[in-house]
């Protein structure tokens, strides 16, 4: 028997919702929160349904693909299992190891910016960064640096079409790079580097090594994630600051302030559209029913801009509960790297408010936005003044 399929309430890639995903997204919140969509299924806009998705796994199950993802891509008891590895990776004692390279690097390229006047933030800073800091917290050389950021745009196009073929083809790219990497380490053996792809070899699960495709999966996980949210967030941020120059000056002369003014304006406008559920049993949602086996998108920015949970919602506010901010997710698959991101984000922002007098859109180079899959920019010129101290040396 056919079910038929519900009438699309909205296109996620229609004209008027790609000239502006956020103020699309918002209108949809207050005018369709359960909406369908061909493209998405059913997706989830309001604060308090995504919240009860995301408490309630054995109803929305992460058990999307055919594909087995660890650990994201699946349920309890399995995911509790991978999860319990994977979060010995992101402890306070690993991000205070890791934060002189993360630094290092962050100087490394905000200092070339300041070498010209006029930059385009996502290629000469966002992009790299996220790509180097990722190799360096992975212990990958150099030269994966290009060839990650080509896969990333490569997935990025990929999804926006919904190529089965081309994610297939990427996914197994991916598990090349891995592979050749596991391979050097064997190869050395006691002279392996002590690093996080070395250590991944060494962990186990269900009393056994983890193996290639398990290994593969957690790094492509990470990988994938880590690098498009990161170089989105920093575009974001730099985007804000610059049409802000109060705020921007207030965090230069009160820097203590930086992670939550991060992780505001990371609410106001998130890196990150969307996750995916699957029902696995019918579920009726703001009176909406819903069959089982149904895909459910959780809409983060939508969901981080309800006035039912914010006052004020598009205000930039430092007052506000973190606990409200979905920016890393909720429940048992809240972002596991979220101390990796913030270490991250906070670095290299304390790099360039401290190291420009002023960042300033570029006059007549208009941003111009990023659209679905991803959010924030997608080109963004900027004008960088620098500080008197860096003049004059």
């Amino acid at each position: 028997m056919t079910v038929k399929k519900p009438t699309p309430d909205w296109s996620p890639t229609s004209g008027d919702v790609l000239r502006d995903q956020v103020a699309a997204y918002d209108a949809m919140r207050e005018r369709c929160p359960v909406a369908y969509s061909d493209l998405l299924g059913w997706s989830l806009f309001r604060h308090g349904d995504v919240m009860r998705a995301l408490n309630d796994p054995e109803t929305f199950s992460n058990v999307i693909s055919s594909r087995r993802a660890v650990p994201n891509g699946m349920d309890p008891p399995e995911h509790s299992e991978y999860r319990r590895i994977i979060e010995l990776y992101f402890q306070p004692e690993r991000m205070e190891a890791f934060e002189p390279e993360c630094r290092a690097i962050a100087v490394e390229l905000v200092q070339a910016l300041l070498e010209r006047d006029a930059v385009e933030l996502m290629e000469q800073l966002a992009h790299p960064f996220a790509v180097r800091v990722q190799c360096g917290f992975l212990g990958w050389p150099a030269f994966m640096h290009q060839p990650l950021h080509h896969w990333i745009l490569k997935g990025h196009g990929a999804t926006a079409a919904q190529d089965r073929a081309a994610m297939a083809d990427l996914a197994r790219e991916f598990e090349g790079y891995v592979d050749a990497m596991l391979q050097a380490r064997r190869a050395a053996g006691d002279q392996a580097s002590d690093d996080v792809t070395t250590s991944l070899m060494r962990q186990e699960a269900w009393g056994r090594q983890l193996e290639l495709g398990e290994i593969v999966s957690i790094l492509r996980n990470w990988t994938a994630g880590e690098i498009g949210t990161i170089s989105t967030a920093v575009g974001i941020l730099a985007h804000y600051l610059a049409v802000c120059p109060e705020l921007q000056q207030r965090l230069r002369d009160e820097p203590l302030l930086l992670p939550a003014a991060i992780d505001e304006m990371l609410r106001l406008h998130g890196p990150l559209v969307e996750n995916r559920r699957v029902t696995t049993r019918e579920v009726e949602i703001g009176g909406r029913k819903i069959a089982a086996g149904e895909r459910i998108s959780l809409n983060w920015i939508a969901a981080n801009r309800d006035g039912r949970v914010f006052a004020d919602p598009a205000e930039f506010r430092l007052d506000r509960d973190p606990a409200t901010n979905l920016l890393y997710g909720a429940g048992i698959h809240v972002c596991p790297g979220a101390p990796l991101a913030r270490l991250e984000l906070r670095l290299v922002m304390e790099e360039l408010l401290g190291r420009t007098a002023s960042i300033d859109p570029m006059p007549g180079a208009p941003a111009t936005r990023a659209v679905y899959p991803v959010s924030g920019f997608a080109v963004l010129p900027l004008r960088l003044r620098l500080t008197t101290v860096f003049e004059t040396r």
